[in-house]
Formats: C-alpha cells, structure tokens, sequence
C-alpha cells in the first residue's frame, strides 16, 4: 500500500493492489484511440466522530472491501475530518485538483458540508486544468445519525450496496437548493430546509445527537415550550405577496424525508427542477401527538392547515419582525428571516 500526503486535505491516497473489479473492468476499457483510460481519483470525505465514533469504526471496517471493489487503476483519498465546516475545505480543495468523485461518508450533515463544498462566492467551484474532460460527481455511503436524503432515493440502509454503486459510476444530475439573506454568505442545501418550529427543534436535537435518532424527540419537545404560530409574508416565483396566518412551520423540499425519517414533502424529487413548499398552519402540540404518524408516512397533506405547492423560488418574511423565527438547511442552524430559496436545476452530478 502506498501512502502520499496531501497537506491541504489532511488526507492520504490509497493504492489498491487488488484485482479489478468485473464491473469497473468494462469501465476502464482501453480507448478506440489504443489509449487506456486515466487513473480515476476519489476522495471519501469522512467524519470520524459521526454518530457518536460508530461512523469512524464502520468506515475502518469498510475500507478492506472498498479496496478490493475498486481495483488496482483508482486513487483512494481518506480525508478524516477535523470539525465543523472542515467538509467544505476538502471538498473545494479536491475539486479544484481534479477529483473524479467526492464521497460523503456519515451522515446528512456530512453531506451538506461536501454539498456546500461543490460552491464559493456564489459559483460552482472549477477544476484548475482548464483543460480537463470530466466533472467532479458527489456519492454518498450513509453511515451517520440521519440519512434523509437516501431514503429519499430509495437506498438500503447497506454502506456495501452504497460501495457497489459508486463502482458502477452511473451518474445522473440533481438539483441543489440556493439560500439567500440579507447578509453573508450564499448557503446551499440537497435535502430540506425550514423555518419556525421544525427549525427550532433541529436547533436542539443537535445538541442530543448522543441519543440517536431520539434527539428529534427531545429537540421537538423542547422546540414547543417557547413556541408560538407566527403570520409570515411569503412570495413564490417572484409573484406578489401572500400572507399567510399563523404560520407553525415552513418547509422547502428538494427531497422528502427529514427529522431522521418524517416524510414531510412526499411530493418532492431532486430532479424535478423544483420545490415542494409545504406550510403548517396554527397547530397545537397536541395535533403533533395526533397526526405525528401523517407526517412520518407522508400523508398529511390531506390533514386540515396543511398546504402544498410546487415552487422554483419564495422568499419569507415575517410581517411583524421579532427576529427569532429559526432557519436551517439539512438539519444545519442558518439563523432567522427573512430569507430567499432558488433551485438550482441540475446543478450536481450525482452517482446514483
């Protein structure tokens, strides 16, 4: 096995001295040309502490079969991050490098980091040989607290099923959500972001995530005490204003599942160029205790002060500014409104 430093990733690359794989055989194929195919390079983005350190051990365990299913012609970057936002520097570090593809290994977080890596200032970030053929592909091997956005693509809950999908190399483009404030920088997100209650309570499940899945639970639970419905201004694909009254959450869907397993936009699918905007109003919690099965498997469109539309682009607003309606993106804490969400269409290769 071979070990090269990369200073700027903290990573090392891996040489397997495996055989080829029959399946990235046909993909290695020498050219008409009588050329063989470059050496592919991928870089698996790792959070050693997800899941409580249970992210760190199954990816040691892992790593035996990625080597033997990859083969002796592939780069494999271990890229062990260090903390928070680390994701997005390996990640725009590797693409600017020419990596083939970047796997997020743990969790949805991890995703969102590597997802938020693919951009800066605004723009997609670009290969620095401008010469180059291919385009950087984002994968993904679950292995965190939450894994929303495979459920959404219909994933085993396998990292071996994941492993032989990124062998395979099939690839398809997916959109990308696009978060604008008032201030600072663009953010983006693959899942799901909200506002209000569903935000609040992500806010304080990030604090339990020792407890598993239970940590949106007790970040629900806790999100209710100081809880109160908000009248919110919001405008859909630069239409005009609506008014929307006692607004309990906001939900903007590029996929369906968040909350480790809610089927909160069950409409929504990454490729379809937009947005599932589903918007919660004046509930009690006592409507959480009854309808929390409708939100779980995706049927509580049907439930009253419920609502659903497609949409490219809303802005929301508070019409009375308290500066305290929470926002997140993935499960990430962003701040307050007022805020603007774009689709980005097809704004990612992702390996599927």
């Amino acid at each position: 096995m071979i070990l090269v430093s990369v200073p700027m990733a903290k990573a090392s690359f891996i040489s397997s001295e495996q055989p080829l794989a029959p399946d990235l055989a046909a993909d290695r194929a020498v050219l008409r040309t009588g050329v063989a195919s470059r050496r592919r390079e991928i870089v698996f983005v790792v959070n050693p502490r997800g899941a409580n350190g249970r992210t760190g051990k199954e990816w040691k365990r892992l790593l035996p079969y990625l080597r033997s299913r990859l083969g002796s012609e592939c780069n494999i970057c271990e890229s062990l991050t260090a903390g928070p936002c680390h994701a997005i520097d390996i990640t725009r570090e590797a693409i600017r490098e020419g990596a083939d593809a970047i796997i997020a290994v743990g969790g949805d977080g991890t995703l969102h980091e590597v997802v938020n890596g693919f951009f800066w200032g605004g723009k997609p970030v670009s290969n620095n040989d401008s010469t180059a053929v291919h385009t950087t592909a984002l994968g993904l091997i679950p292995l965190g607290t939450g894994s929303d956005f495979a459920r959404t693509l219909g994933w085993k809950n396998d990292p071996y099923d994941s492993i032989d999908r990124i062998v395979k190399g099939m690839r398809s483009h997916i959109d990308v959500g696009f978060i604008s404030g008032e201030s600072g920088e663009p953010h983006y997100f693959i899942n799901v972001a909200d506002a209000h209650l569903s935000a609040k309570a992500g806010y304080y499940a990030s604090r339990y995530k020792k407890f598993g899945n239970l940590c949106y639970v007790i970040g629900a639970l806790q999100g209710f005490f100081s809880h109160h419905n908000q009248d919110l201004r919001i405008k859909v694909d630069d239409g005009d204003w609506e008014v929307y009254s006692q607004v309990t959450a906001l939900c903007i869907g590029n996929a369906k599942y968040f909350g480790g397993g809610m089927k909160i936009s069950p409409n929504a699918d990454p490729c379809s160029g937009n947005f599932e905007v589903v918007i919660l109003q004046d509930f009690k919690w006592y409507d959480f205790v009854l309808k929390l099965h409708k939100l779980y498997n995706g049927t509580h469109l049907s439930v009253k002060n419920v609502s659903s539309r497609r949409a490219c682009s809303i802005e929301v607003q508070e019409i009375a500014p308290s500066g305290n309606i929470f926002v997140q993106s993935d499960g990430e804490y962003l701040g307050f409104l007022p805020r603007k969400f774009n689709i980005l269409p097809g704004a990612i290769q992702m390996i599927r």
